[in-house]
């Protein structure tokens, strides 16, 4: 017998509904404190004289920056289950940031779906973040899963 859902009309009606955006104003000191804070010392991140001369004619931002820039929350909705896992993340790198953008961050719940586990049914729900520089480019996209149980 299969089991009846747990995603309630709430939920369903919460996919696609995007966050209210939130612009970030990007900073050279906050690149470079960035990078020195993951242990990166690409010249990339913090030497100006030598990211001229790359084909990025600049500093840029590591890609893992953009963790650093803080969405909304889309629509919340009750999970039925108590433990919670996260499933990881997957980006995608579409151009380079560099300081001085605007990077306009929102995220939605782009997906929501059930399937049995070990442990009993489980409630996967993807998350979508987008980060928009000024130019109305998108510069990365990041897809968050995260998993819900009864344990």
């Amino acid at each position: 017998m299969a089991q009846e859902s747990v995603i309630t009309q709430q939920m369903r009606d919460a996919v696609g509904v995007e966050s209210e955006p939130i612009t970030h104003e990007v900073e050279k000191g906050a690149i470079t404190k960035f990078a020195q804070a993951i242990g990166d010392t690409n010249p990339l991140y913090n030497d100006e004289e030598v990211a001229r001369k790359t084909r990025h004619g600049g500093i840029i931002a590591p890609p893992t920056f953009m963790r650093s820039l803080i969405s909304n929350s889309p629509p919340a909705y009750k999970s039925p289950y108590s433990a919670n896992l996260d499933g990881g993340s997957q980006w995608e790198y579409f151009h380079p940031v560099r300081p001085g953008d605007r990077i306009t961050v929102t995220t939605k719940l782009a997906d929501l779906f059930e399937r049995p586990g070990r442990l009993g049914n489980m409630l996967f729900s993807v998350r979508e973040t987008k980060y928009v520089n000024q130019f109305g480019q998108t510069v990365a996209l990041q897809r968050t899963t995260g998993i819900s149980y009864e344990p």
